[in-house]
């Protein structure tokens, strides 16, 4: 007897434990308040969505969109959290994502619309003017069949743009929307809207008839870089009687042409010139100035050279110097009196890649590479002076970040009128911190701003932020997507989406590629960028033996993703208020 007691005894306590056991991993997966429980499903949805998005079929992949997928099945099977708590994590994440694109594309943003971007900006904004008209043409052809915010979601899908549909979800939190989510329109118009993009850039190859060939040898034979940046480098020897006697700063006044003179050999000795060194005839000089000068301060001077300049009885060293110091932050070349001051030269400055002549007005940057010229201790005071510290970059300028998404937070919550709208217009927690990281990237140095991130942790961030996004609207939307797409109008969805995604592409790159003439390379690059989509990029890149497509991607890109966020929001605003 006391055998079997103890036996059921200690039964029920193991039973009891596995209880307890059983309770805590109920616990764990399915109750919403944990804190456990969001974290373990964000981390599964993020890396279950990030993986299966490498997968490729015919040479396309998804990407990080997957993540919404797989939050949408996680959804549909209730594993969710608290709704609060989901809707500050996807908003933060937009913002995140949003703010870093801002930085990224702040920079260039102005400089696309000068002369070599103005015609393909135009046609890009005719891809999104056409993408909006359609979609409002099948919502009223559709007698609201299709509400209109689900078809602002399904024109974000069929775009490509998520973080339009960001601002189209932060639009419709500010009326208080409470209809089924948009995201379910944007998951069955975004995989067709992918193979449309691309399938548009093939077909417009064929129906205008392009020869890749001659294509090729067009791009061949642009010039890679813009010529009144471009440095170029001679050696010239003075021949013009009129300058002899003259004074450096004389003679850049009379040429009207900026220039700088790196170096001089004068009888027999190299020296770095000042402003106040004068002219002989038989001076050989090292001149650097923008390759559209280089012409006519040749036929000013004299005739070009051969010179060793290591050769020569006073060494010089030539120094690639990195600019790390805040302080440099937004200076001009001009005011730093390197010559005057510490007997160096500069005579270029990389930025991003790319070599840019050393005028008086460039204005640093954090991150630029400057080129100097001069004795070794000067050009190690020179280096002193700007920093050359790699490990300065490395470390992230938090601070700016998190300004400018204060900032753009408050610029976002301004309240416009508009009449006839109802409701107040705000730019909201998408428009608002895009636009002022815009400004940011491009003007921060005035206020002493480092906008400085490198490229991997720009893109981090920008992940981070986008998985967050796409995680919280698929969880939330995965209750209802089975009853509202499957069994709804899912099929009409897709079908909307598709005419969506080809028709303005087919018209708009007809129309860039015979009125404005832009090469069929160049243009494959832009029809992505307009669409902001990596995957078409990725393959227009494949097609080409050359950087064309990215350099037309990356020229509509910043105009393009700022109109795609504003434009989602504004259509929720002004037509579903």
């Amino acid at each position: 007897m006391l055998d079997g007691y103890l036996f059921i005894s200690n039964f029920a306590q193991i039973f009891k434990s596995n209880l307890t056991y059983m309770d805590w991993l109920n616990t764990l997966l399915f109750d919403g308040s944990s804190v456990a429980h969001i974290v373990l499903l964000y981390s599964f949805v993020i890396a279950a969505g990030v993986l299966l998005g490498k997968i490729k079929i015919f040479g396309i992949s998804l990407g990080v969109t997957f993540v919404l997928f797989v939050g949408i099945l996680c959804g549909h099977f209730g594993f969710t959290g608290d709704t609060p708590i989901l809707n500050f994590i996807q908003d933060f994440g937009l913002i995140l994502f949003v703010f870093c694109i801002g930085l990224q594309v702040g920079p260039s943003f102005f400089s696309s619309f000068k002369k070599g971007g103005l015609s393909m900006n135009v046609v890009a904004l005719g891809i999104v003017v056409l993408n909006i008209a359609v979609a409002l043409l099948l919502y009223y052809s559709l007698s609201g069949r299709v509400s209109l915010p689900m078809m602002v979601g399904v024109l974000c899908g069929a775009v490509t743009n998520t973080p339009g549909l960001g601002a189209a979800n932060e639009a419709l939190s500010q009326l208080e929307y409470s209809g089924p989510q948009i995201a379910m329109g944007y998951a069955c118009a975004y995989p067709l809207g992918v193979i449309g993009i691309i399938g548009s850039i093939i077909a417009v190859k064929y129906i205008c008839r392009v020869n890749l060939k001659k294509e090729e040898e067009e791009i061949a034979n642009q010039e890679s870089a813009n010529p009144h940046l471009k440095p170029f480098m001679m050696h010239l020897e003075v021949h013009n009687e009129a300058i002899a006697g003259k004074k450096l700063l004389e003679i850049r006044d009379m040429l009207s042409r900026d220039f700088v003179c790196s170096r001089i050999l004068q009888n027999g000795h190299v020296s770095i010139p000042t402003k106040d060194t004068v002219f002989n005839l038989g001076d050989q000089l090292f001149i650097v100035c923008a390759e559209d000068d280089s012409e006519a301060i040749i036929a000013f001077i004299g005739s070009r050279i051969e010179v060793d300049w290591d050769s020569q009885d006073t060494p010089m060293v030539s120094r690639r110097i990195l600019v790390t110091q805040s302080k440099m932050n937004g200076k001009q070349l001009g005011e730093m009196h390197f010559r005057t001051m510490y007997g160096v030269n500069v005579t270029r400055v990389n930025r991003s890649g790319m070599d840019l002549f050393a005028s008086r007005n460039l204005t640093l940057q954090i991150g630029d590479r400057v080129m100097v010229v001069g004795p070794q201790d000067a050009v190690e005071r020179v280096a002193n002076l700007l920093g050359n510290s790699l490990k300065r970059l490395d470390h992230p300028n938090i601070v700016t970040i998190f300004i400018g998404i204060f900032l753009g937070i408050l610029f976002g919550s301004l309240p416009v009128a508009f009449p006839g709208v109802p409701t107040p217009v705000k730019l909201g927690l998408a428009g608002g911190p895009l636009i002022v990281a815009i400004l940011i990237g491009r003007f921060g140095y005035k206020l002493k701003l480092v906008t400085y991130t490198t490229l991997s942790a720009n893109l981090m961030l920008r992940e981070i932020g986008i998985a967050l996004f796409l995680a919280s609207v698929g969880i939330k939307a995965g209750a209802n997507f089975v009853q509202t797409v499957v069994e709804g109008d899912g099929l009409l969805y897709v079908g909307c989406g598709f005419l969506i995604t080809i028709i303005p592409l087919l018209v708009m790159g007809v129309i860039g590629r015979m009125a404005y003439k832009i090469n069929y390379f160049t243009l494959m690059g832009l029809l992505a960028g307009s669409t902001t989509d990596p995957p078409a990029l990725a393959y227009a890149n494949q097609a080409a033996s050359n950087n064309a497509p990215a350099v037309g991607y990356s020229t509509v890109y910043p105009l393009s993703m700022f109109l795609r966020i504003l434009s989602a929001q504004l259509l929720i605003l002004f037509f579903a208020s």
